[in-house]
């Protein structure tokens, strides 16, 4: 919780002014009964006109100013509060940015999700109620028994009656609830983490027709999930009724005590016969019993806000298992664009192999290089290497001469245009995506990247052109588009090194030709190109042929037709008998 709370300090100044405005309200509010009572007491009794305009006009006066005060502390305490919510948000985003992806697939993308919405959510609301009942509490408690004892210490003694079993109350409710509040938080994520799968594969979902039983599926969790609301809600709604019932009892002895003997409220009890100070001493009995429930509350709410720190708190010390070094190196000037992959072993932490083992080849500046194989053969996993998402096991990756361990990720990156395999397109305008990795790119590099990319076409015959709208996930635009629009996006960077995973498989063989043709002439970069159809990288200048992790063959398509059986039999099974001449 301490490491959590420790990132009040930007809204420190408005934590502290509300619980201030808080005191002051309180101290307002304890004031008005006994305003009343001297208006009943005197004003009343004597028939005192004057007095009792004097007097209510104060007690007005308190209660506006009182009033005026209480909403200054509600202000500031939500600002403080979502302030605090916001800086939140904050960090485990920025956290989360600098994970390696085997940290991000450990913790899960929903869960991830859910701890930077819902968790954040308890914590914001944890300060909030912390400020209002905490700070509250404490002062309606002492002032309401310090006025009730100066009124009566003889009645003020059934408060001690109560308390006792509202704290036991408060006992049995926080050995009930927290670990409901625990299995809510873990059920929370399953959910999302099933919807975001479902909703993702829909079109598969309705194209295998099992809606019903996706549906099915849903409903088991959905239910288990409200079950667990539902408890978590019975549970803690007995306590506000079983303190009412407190509150009703206490009044009940205290006017049955109050009422038995006018003349013992006179002589002993030193009410002196008073309506006015019975009733500022019912006003006190009730702020004390309201007091002493709120602070049970908090039995309930700092608990329960402990489990989200502690959750949150998993991310925010999370090591990042890729770092950049203590004193980073500079590329060599004169290997510029060379990728080296030397002696490279890999295997996922998860896994007693290794997806790469002994993989080793050069991809010369200024030249095209291509990687093929079998699905499964490791050919994504380099990828992954060379951009650094994930440490090689064993040998080095190499850029321009320099192991990429050596190299600040920032620095890594800027040298390397990357299309992924799944285009990822994000909402806004097809300017802002392309944009996304160059945002000083001039018109005249974003209509080259578009030619090339063949999509200028497409883009410029829109109503808006480059300014047309992007929705979430791109779902305005057909696979090939998307792709095609992320290829530019890559080409706009201007950068040293191009990587294409997988990246033409949703083009035409005539599209696809066209961009290739398109990019040995108009690119001087090192491209490497990940594929799974031997027409994409025939005309490679060199192409690596992996093979269960391992390098099998290294040549031109020629070569490896002739020295090659696993590229030999790729061809064969892709292209007519021809090729393999």
């Amino acid at each position: 919780m301490k490491k959590v709370l420790k990132y009040l300090k930007p809204i420190r100044g408005a934590a502290v002014l509300s619980m201030v405005l808080v005191l002051l309200a309180q101290g307002m509010t304890l004031a008005l009964p006994m305003l009343m009572s001297q208006i009943i007491n005197v004003g009343i009794q004597n028939a005192d006109v004057g007095y009792i305009k004097r007097v209510g006009v104060v007690m007005v006066g308190v209660s506006a100013l009182g009033l005026v005060i209480s909403a200054l502390s509600s202000f500031f305490t939500a600002k403080a509060s979502a302030g605090y919510g916001r800086i939140l948000r904050e960090k485990i985003f920025l956290k989360v940015e600098s994970l390696a992806q085997s940290d991000i697939d450990r913790i899960g993308t929903p869960s991830l999700i859910t701890r930077c919405t819902s968790d954040v959510q308890v914590m914001q609301d944890f300060l909030l109620q912390s400020i209002q009942i905490i700070i509250a509490s404490p002062v309606m408690l002492v002032g309401g028994t310090f006025m009730a004892f100066f009124l009566n210490a003889k009645l003020a003694m059934i408060i001690f009656a109560i308390i006792p079993v509202i704290a036991l109350i408060a006992y049995v409710v926080v050995k009930l609830v927290m670990p409901l509040f625990k299995e809510r938080q873990k059920m929370t994520d399953e959910v999302n983490r099933f919807l975001r799968e479902k909703l993702s594969g829909m079109r598969v979902i309705r194209a295998f027709n099992r809606t019903s039983f996706e549906d099915e599926r849903f409903s088991e969790k959905n239910l288990r999930l409200s079950a667990l609301i539902m408890k978590f809600a019975r549970i803690m709604s007995v306590l506000l009724p079983v303190c009412i019932v407190l509150i009703i009892a206490a009044l009940d002895l205290l006017i049955f005590a109050a009422t038995k003997s006018i003349d013992a409220m006179t002589d002993a009890v030193k009410i002196q016969n008073s309506v006015g100070d019975l009733q500022a001493f019912v006003i006190y009995m009730i702020m004390i019993v309201f007091s002493v429930s709120m602070t049970a509350a908090m039995f309930v709410i700092v608990p329960r806000a402990n489990i989200s720190a502690k959750r949150i708190c998993e991310i925010l010390d999370l090591e990042a298992k890729i770092k950049d070094p203590e004193n980073p190196l500079s590329t060599r000037e004169a290997q510029k664009g060379t990728v080296e992959f030397r002696n490279v072993c890999f295997g996922y932490e998860d896994t007693e192999n290794n997806i790469l083992s002994d993989v080793s080849f050069t991809a010369e500046s200024g030249k095209t290089t291509a990687v093929i194989g079998s699905t499964g053969s490791g050919k994504s996993t380099l990828v992954n290497l060379l951009l650094r998402f994930y440490d090689v096991t064993d040998g080095a990756v190499l850029v321009d001469g320099t192991d990429v361990r050596s190299l600040s990720q920032s620095e890594l990156h800027s040298k390397i245009g990357l299309v992924p395999q799944k285009p990822c397109l994000f909402s806004g305008s097809i300017r802002d995506n392309l944009l996304f990795g160059n945002e000083n790119a001039d018109e005249e590099r974003i209509r080259l990247a578009l030619d090339v990319a063949q999509c200028g076409d497409f883009v410029y015959s829109l109503p808006q052109g480059i300014d047309s709208p992007v929705s979430q996930s791109a779902t305005n635009f057909s696979g090939g588009q998307k792709q095609r629009l992320s290829i530019a996006r890559a080409l706009v960077r201007d950068a040293e090194i191009f990587v294409f995973d997988d990246s033409f498989s949703a083009l035409d063989y005539i599209t696809d030709a066209t961009l290739r043709r398109a990019l040995r002439e108009k690119l001087s970069a090192t491209v490497i190109i990940v594929a799974q159809r031997v027409g994409t990288i025939i005309d490679a200048d060199k192409i690596i042929v992996l093979d269960e992790g391992k390098v099998v063959g290294e040549g031109t398509h020629k070569e490896l037709v002739s020295s090659c059986p696993v590229y030999r039999e790729i061809v064969r099974s892709q292209l007519s008998e021809e090729a393999l001449v």
